[in-house]
Order: structure tokens, then sequence, then C-alpha cells
């Protein structure tokens, strides 16, 4: 029998984690805007959020600790979400500026440029280790998803996230170095 001053912390049938998210939305969207910059991807690490808490199972954690897991969850998913927008605004180029750049003009020379600096390429990527070189080729020539990779070579997906930043990152700098040899 429930005493009439105790509150039944997983209101409307959810487990307690859920509720507590649902009712520290608010903060948790600020806590997220502090961290991403933006309150719209704030809102979507929230949801994110929601959803991973959504999938556990009931918990027994006492209120402050749920409280605090929670807020746990949303800060690592926004340090997540910035760490993914800074790198792909680091090495990626928009579609809108591929649209807008002026068409590549094929004549003998460009094409010997392409083909040492692709020889650049090739000799970097054989001064790196076999897997990391294996996850860079087939990440960014194959298109294969870095989850696959992950798989393949009974790593973390962050890890190969990593090798792939790495070898790209060796990549430009081993072309930079050699630009005037």
């Amino acid at each position: 029998m429930q005493d009439s001053g105790t509150t039944d912390l997983s209101l409307n049938g959810f487990p307690s984690l859920l509720q507590t998210l649902i009712t520290n939305r608010p903060g948790l969207i600020k806590t997220a805007a502090r961290i991403t910059g933006c309150h719209s991807r704030a809102e979507d690490v929230v949801q994110d959020a929601y959803l991973r808490v959504s999938g556990m199972k009931a918990d027994t954690l006492p209120f402050n600790a749920r409280l605090n897991y929670v807020f746990r969850i949303v800060r690592n998913l926004a340090i997540d979400h910035y760490r993914k927008q800074s790198m792909e605004q680091r090495y990626f180029v928009s579609d809108e500026q591929n649209l807008n750049a002026a068409p590549q003009v094929s004549n003998p020379e460009s094409i010997n440029v392409d083909r040492q600096t692709l020889g650049k390429v090739d000799r970097a990527l054989a001064q790196l280790p076999e897997r990391t070189r294996y996850a860079f080729v087939m990440y960014r020539v194959h298109g294969k998803p870095q989850k696959d990779i992950a798989a393949e070579l009974g790593v973390s997906p962050t890890l190969v996230n990593f090798m792939i930043r790495d070898a790209l990152v060796h990549c430009k700098n081993f072309v930079a170095t050699t630009q005037n040899a």
C-alpha cells in the first residue's frame, strides 16, 4: 500500500528514467545547447537521449542518481554531436560549395599533377599500419560504413573513426611536405 505522501516516480506507466528525462526536458535542452551551440541541435540531442532511455529496462536508481544519469547521457550525446559536427566542418565541403565550384578543366598538366598527388597519397598510405590503411581505403574509397569496418577488424566504431581521421591527416601532411619535392 502506497503512503499518501509518497510520489510514484514512474508516472503514466513510464519507467522512472524516462519520466526523469521528460520532467527535466527544458533543463536538459539548455545543457545540450551550451555544448552544441544551437537550440535545435540540443533538441535533437535530447530526442536521442529519449530514444536511448526508452529502450532501457526499468531501473532501481534513487531519484538523484536518475537525474544525474539522465543529465550525463544528454551531456555525452551533446559532446558526440559537437565533435561530429566539428569534424564534418573540418573535413567535408558542403554540397552547396561543390555546386558553386568551377568545373575542373582536364589538361595534360593538371592530369600530371593529379597523378603525382595520387602517387604521394599512395606512398603516404603505404607508411600507415595495415589496419589503419584498410579502414581508410574501405571507408573513403569503397564507401563502406564505419560500423561494418569495425566489425571486420574487431574494434570499436570510434577507433575506426580515429584511424580514418589519422590516415587523412597523415596523407594531407605527407602531400603538403612533399609538394616542393
